[in-house]
């Protein structure tokens, strides 16, 4: 016997509400809460901007926790606890640092540490800036101005002193390519030493040292206080270069799968907001909070509209803009990890060589970027290729990710043996 319509109406629609609960039930993050590390630094944004526009929680993940980091030795060890020890899950990182961690290169102990690198955070928009007493000289992307002072400091016994942030992190191997482009061997010609980013200022304003290397603000914040001057942006190094990563134990990914996509959708979509021109002031203004970054909105917002003043009488630059979205900036291309790889062999972190394509395998998450970014609609964002293919740098050096190797070998000063 035909059952009536509305019972067969009835039957239909709480089919139909089984299968929707069974959808979303399936796409439920396994925890709704994760402790992200990051440190005082621009290029953090999308952290903040996930947690601040409830992003996270859009996502299924409202316990979030963004917490501030004391340097990038404290992220590495709180991510080495993890947040079953009272350490972190995942954080905004220096792209080279997975993989240090991995391999058991900066650890404690040299135990590897799994990392997993699930997006690339930002392109660009570093700074090598030097002390106002330099002025004179007119030091700029020619690191060969240096040199003649740096030999006569270095025989005298009292070399030239830069500080970076860390060992295997991108501000050490922005200011290396830069001094041995000009000739000068970072390990042999200069003192280079540790800083957290947010101690550079004072630490130049009382003469600590006679250069730095680090992101902004604190570039900005330097001239503002009129200590020092910028050198050069990054990017004129080698242009829309890869910069920070959003990295989470490999663990704690391979626990919560869904939590993971979850906390990845979260920090894209914050990127597409953060790459708004529109959204740039609000940007400074969240940024500058005493919670977040603690600095002035006038030490963010110029170079966060692309607006450069060097500080030392040259005209302003326009246009360079930090990128978080835009030109496939949150995409981590594997061929932008290799270099990294290649410079941490340069340097002598990794003496015994790497297979490059294995641990770029082991830590390169792009796979998941690519989900993430089909299901938050954004399929044309996804690249044809994991590699963004040869790379070019200011002195004419060439980078062909296929063959790492030749790289190294073009180059003059390097120290692959090992540290001295």
């Amino acid at each position: 016997m035909k059952k009536p319509l509305y019972t067969r109406t009835l039957i239909a629609a709480l089919v139909f509400m089984v299968w929707v609960t069974s959808v979303f039930a399936d796409d439920k993050p396994e925890v709704t809460k994760a402790k992200l590390g990051y440190i005082a630094l621009t290029d953090f944004a999308p952290l903040a901007i996930a947690k601040e526009k409830g992003l996270f929680a859009k996502y299924g993940m409202p316990d979030v926790e963004v917490l501030k980091q004391a340097s990038w030795g404290a992220t590495r060890d709180n991510l080495e606890l993890g947040s079953p020890q009272g350490g972190i899950d995942g954080a905004h990182i220096l792209t080279p640092m997975p993989y240090a961690m991995t391999l058991g290169i900066v650890t404690k102990g040299n135990k590897p540490v799994p990392m997993y690198i699930l997006a690339r955070l930002n392109l660009n928009n570093q700074g090598i800036s030097v002390a106002e007493k330099y002025k004179d000289l007119g030091l700029k992307l020619d690191a060969s101005v240096l040199k003649p002072l740096v030999d006569r400091a270095k025989a005298k016994g009292v070399p030239l002193k830069f500080a970076m942030t860390f060992p295997t992190g991108t501000h050490n191997y922005w200011l290396r390519y830069w001094l041995a482009a000009g000739g000068i061997d970072p390990d042999k010609d200069v003192a280079t030493i540790v800083i957290p980013p947010p101690q550079m200022v004072a630490n130049m304003r009382v003469g600590n040292m006679d250069g730095f290397c680090v992101g902004e603000p604190w570039n900005q914040q330097l001239i503002n206080q009129r200590i020092g001057y910028s050198a050069l942006q990054t990017q004129e190094i080698w242009k829309d270069h890869p910069e920070k990563a959003f990295a989470m134990r490999k663990d704690w990914v391979d626990a919560h799968p869904k939590a993971t996509k979850a906390l990845l959708k979260a920090v894209m979509e914050a990127q597409m907001w953060c790459d708004k021109d529109e959204n740039k002031e609000e940007l400074s203004k969240i940024l500058a909070q005493k919670n977040w970054i603690n600095c002035q909105v006038e030490d963010l917002l110029p170079r966060l509209k692309g607006i450069t003043d060097y500080g030392d009488g040259r005209p302003k630059k326009t246009g360079e803009l930090m990128k978080f979205w835009r030109d496939h900036a949150s995409f981590p291309y594997k061929s932008h990890d290799k270099w990294y790889l290649a410079e941490t062999r340069r340097w002598g972190f990794l003496p015994n060589g790497v297979d490059y394509d294995k641990v770029i395998s082991q830590v390169n998450r792009a796979d998941l970027w690519k989900e993430c970014a089909k299901e938050l609609g954004q399929g044309a964002m996804i690249p044809a290729s994991d590699s963004r293919g040869i790379e070019k740098f200011f002195d004419g050096v060439v980078f062909n990710p296929d063959d790492p190797e030749a790289y190294l070998a073009s180059l003059k000063i390097k120290h692959i043996e090992g540290k001295k």
